[in-house]
């Protein structure tokens, strides 16, 4: 009889890395590091493999970086920036939910030739809190970007709160996608996010009542207007 042996992380199949970025040693190695996601996990990968994938000595990748994380940062700033640098001057009278699913939806596009480096980090993240901590850091901070770029407020504690929202809804489409077949992983990204935001709407409108609290606790109750005495007299006058 034969038995199947269970595949090892390591042979997992073989990807076309994206395209290359450029040829400064920043972009080789993060070129490097999202090709080797796309077979090994986070956590099987050093910073001497990065190098050596990337054709750099250590001490020119030390030069640039200072741990596997901070490469993936910077990959993440690229997403970032692609996503901001797209016209958006057709979405200007558009509602802020319509303007943030359109930045959100061509984030998803953005990401779309390193979609299987991302799925490697995310499964990495769901067996390393503290990674996965990590990850929602650098999230947190890229919806701040996205938010923004939709033309609303990320400042302040409210803007904080919307920020982490935006991280957690941005997860669950990004699940989505990555659970889908490729024909079908864009709309279902957008089913996703549409439905996320529906939610996220309501959720705004209590946040905004909610931070409203603090300032009316140190208002404090408004105080009664006293009435004039010649008000009064007119008053009892005419009764």
């Amino acid at each position: 009889m034969v038995y199947r042996t269970r595949r090892r992380s390591t042979e997992r199949k073989a990807f076309v890395p994206p395209p290359p970025r450029g040829t400064s040693d920043r972009d080789k190695a993060k070129d490097a590091l999202v090709a080797l996601l796309m077979q090994h996990s986070y956590e099987e990968i050093g910073l001497a493999e990065v190098a050596g994938r990337a054709g750099l000595k250590l001490s020119a990748l030390r030069a640039e970086f200072g741990s596997t994380l901070s490469i993936w940062a910077a990959h993440i700033k690229d997403i970032d920036k692609t996503v901001l640098s797209a016209d958006t001057a057709d979405m200007a009278e558009e509602p802020y939910r319509e303007r943030l699913f359109d930045v959100l939806m061509r984030r998803i596009e953005a990401m779309t030739p390193y979609r299987e480096a991302v799925r490697s980090m995310m499964h990495s993240a769901r067996r390393n809190p503290p990674l996965a901590l990590a990850l929602n850091a650098l999230a947190v901070r890229s919806q701040v970007w996205m938010l923004e770029a939709a033309d609303i407020s990320a400042s302040g504690p409210r803007g904080a709160l919307r920020a982490q929202g935006a991280a957690v809804l941005f997860a669950r489409t990004v699940q989505a996608w990555l659970d889908a077949d490729d024909e079908e992983a864009s709309d279902k990204a957008m089913a996703t996010l549409d439905k996320g935001l529906i939610s996220a709407e309501r959720w705004d409108g209590f946040m905004r009542d909610l931070c409203a609290l603090p300032k009316c606790i140190l208002r404090g109750p408004r105080p009664r207007r006293r009435r004039p005495v010649d008000e009064g007299a007119a008053e009892a006058s005419a009764a």
